[in-house]
C-alpha cells in the first residue's frame, strides 16, 4: 500500500552506503530515507563504489523507499568568494550524478547567504548565473530535481521565510527542475510560530501562495531545542523542543503535505537511532 505522507530519516552511510544504510531503515521503520553522498562539511567529492551504489538502488525499490541526497552544508551560492561559488556548483553536479547512480529522486541543498552587507545585490545574479545551468542541464538529462531548503535566518540568508522563496525562484525563471524543502526546525528559527495552534497551517498556506501547488517536495520535520525567531538552527527530537507534537499533526494534516515525503534529522546521541520518532510521525499523521 502506497503511504500517502511517508516517514523516514536522514541516514548512516558510514561502511558502505548499501551496508550500512538498508539495515538502519529496516530497524528505524522508514518509509523514505535521506543521505550524504560526500562530506557534509567539506568539498572532497567521492567517486562511490558502483556495487554499493546497485545494491543501494535495488534495495529502496525493493522496500518502495524514496531516497534523496542533501548536498554539503558549505554550499553557498551566493557566497562573495568565487572559489566558494565554484565548489558550490560542483558539488551540487557531483551529487546529481551520483543521485542518477543511486536511484534518488531530488538533491537537497542550503539556499545560501550573501555573508556581506556589500554583496547583497549582486548575491541574487549570481544565484541565477551559478544555479540556472546547472537547472537546464538537469533537466534535460532527467537527473534528480534540486530542492532549496530556506535557512534558519541570520548571516544575511537569502531565503529563510517561506516568503523570500518568491524573489529567490523569480532569479531563475521559476526553474520547474528547482523544488522545496521545508524544515520546520529552519522556519521556526526564521521566525514561523509554528507551535500556536493554527501557526504550522498559517506558514504552509503561506508557502503555497508564495512558490505554487506543487513546489513543495520534500519535509524535513525537527524540532527546536530553541526560542521562535532566534535563527539558531538546534534540532530537537519530535514534541520535546520548543514547537511540539501538535504543530507536527497538523503539519500532517495539511493538504500541501500529501504525498510529500517526511525525513527527521533528530538527535540520536542518546537514543536508538531514528525510530521513536519516525513512529511518532507515524501515529500524528492522519490516518487512511
Amino acid at each position: 500500500m502506497r503511504v500517502s505522507r511517508p516517514v523516514g530519516s536522514h541516514t548512516k552511510t558510514s561502511g558502505g552506503l548499501a551496508k550500512a544504510a538498508l539495515p538502519y531503515v529496516d530497524a528505524a521503520g522508514s518509509e523514505a530515507l535521506q543521505v550524504y553522498v560526500s562530506n557534509s562539511r567539506g568539498w572532497a567529492l567521492p567517486p562511490g563504489d558502483p556495487k554499493q551504489d546497485t545494491l543501494f538502488r535495488d534495495g529502496c525499490g525493493e522496500r518502495g523507499l524514496p531516497a534523496y541526497i542533501h548536498a554539503s552544508l558549505l554550499v553557498n551560492l551566493g557566497s562573495p568568494t568565487g572559489q566558494t561559488v565554484q565548489r558550490s556548483v560542483e558539488t551540487l553536479e557531483h551529487a546529481l550524478r551520483r543521485g542518477a547512480a543511486i536511484g534518488a529522486t531530488a538533491v537537497v541543498y542550503h539556499a545560501g547567504s550573501s555573508v556581506d552587507p556589500a554583496h547583497d545585490d549582486k548575491a541574487m545574479h549570481q544565484l541565477r548565473e551559478a544555479l540556472l545551468p546547472l537547472l537546464d542541464v538537469a533537466a534535460a538529462r532527467g537527473l534528480p530535481k534540486v530542492l532549496v531548503e530556506p535557512s534558519a535566518g541570520g548571516g544575511r540568508s537569502l531565503a529563510s521565510k517561506v516568503q523570500d522563496l518568491g524573489p529567490y525562484l523569480a532569479a531563475v525563471e521559476h526553474h520547474p527542475w528547482l523544488g522545496v524543502c521545508f524544515d520546520t526546525c529552519h522556519a521556526w528559527a526564521a521566525g514561523h510560530d509554528l507551535a500556536t495552534p493554527g501557526g504550522m497551517t498559517e506558514t504552509l498556506d503561506a508557502l503555497v501562495a508564495t512558490v505554487g501547488p506543487d513546489r513543495l517536495q520534500l519535509i524535513h520535520a525537527n524540532d527546536s531545542k530553541d526560542e521562535c525567531g532566534s535563527t539558531r538552527d538546534r534540532h530537537e527530537r519530535i514534541g520535546e523542543g520548543r514547537i511540539g507534537a501538535a504543530a507536527f499533526a497538523e503539519l500532517l494534516a495539511h493538504p500541501a503535505t500529501a504525498g510529500i515525503p517526511v525525513i527527521v534529522e533528530t538527535p540520536t546521541e542518546q537514543h536508538e537511532g531514528h525510530a521513536a520518532d519516525i513512529a511518532l510521525l507515524k501515529e500524528l499523521r492522519p490516518q487512511p
